[in-house]
């Protein structure tokens, strides 16, 4: 996973935003101002990426401060060149971080890339305050078996055109298709967090529930 993230790092924006016809930018704004940040509030951006919502929470979050933790280094050196100062290298399911750390933690596209989903919601659920939030926006497999098969398909397409006009590899970007076949729908995914303690869980639909966004608050018992 961490060669595979290396070799996309200096396409990674302009994939992301191939793959969501240019809204991506869109959903992420709203899912931070989802959150409504208290002032100077404390920041986890996990599976940060290139840091989208690292800034977007600097810009929107009123004297946030924010913390990118990826698990490839090429994307952290990234996100520092585009102004995201506190990088951390380390994994979703054991995260270098101490307990009840974090006033929210956000996730772009790394739900269905984790290996062990359950593990990294224990750690994210460890490492956030009793009444914090996890927002995240991901990829998700439709309910519907017909959109299902269609939504893959269209997946495998646009995968194999990028990464051949790109990469001279038609495979390379096929990862997201393949990362999403075992994975969750909206549906299931908002039972599952309700299952591991959150509440008040919060979903919002794009792409016909292809892509999601969930907001959910961490129970105080849990």
């Amino acid at each position: 996973m961490r060669r595979m993230f290396w070799t996309i790092a200096p396409r990674y924006d302009f994939i992301t935003r191939a793959f969501s016809f240019g809204m991506d930018g869109g959903w992420k704004v709203a899912a931070v101002e989802s959150a409504g940040l208290r002032p100077g509030a404390v920041v986890l951006d996990l599976a940060c990426g290139t840091g989208d919502f690292s800034r977007l929470v600097q810009r929107h979050g009123a004297g946030a401060r924010v913390v990118a933790l990826d698990l490839t280094e090429e994307m952290l050196r990234r996100a520092r060149r585009r102004g995201v100062e506190t990088v951390v290298c380390g994994n979703a399911a054991a995260l270098p971080l101490a307990d009840a750390t974090f006033d929210a933690v956000f996730i772009g596209y790394g739900l269905r890339n984790f290996p062990d989903l359950h593990a990294a919601l224990d750690e994210i659920r460890r490492v956030t305050r009793p009444g914090g939030l996890m927002v995240s926006l991901d990829f998700f497999l439709p309910a519907n078996r017909l959109a299902r098969a269609f939504f893959l398909g269209w997946l495998y397409a646009q995968g194999a055109f990028w990464g051949l006009l790109l990469h001279g590899r038609a495979r390379i970007y096929t990862y997201v298709p393949h990362s999403l076949r075992g994975f969750l729908s909206m549906e299931e995914f908002s039972g599952l967090l309700e299952r591991v303690g959150y509440t008040d869980v919060r979903a919002r639909r794009y792409l016909g529930g292809g892509i999601g966004s969930h907001r959910a608050v961490k129970g105080r018992g849990a």
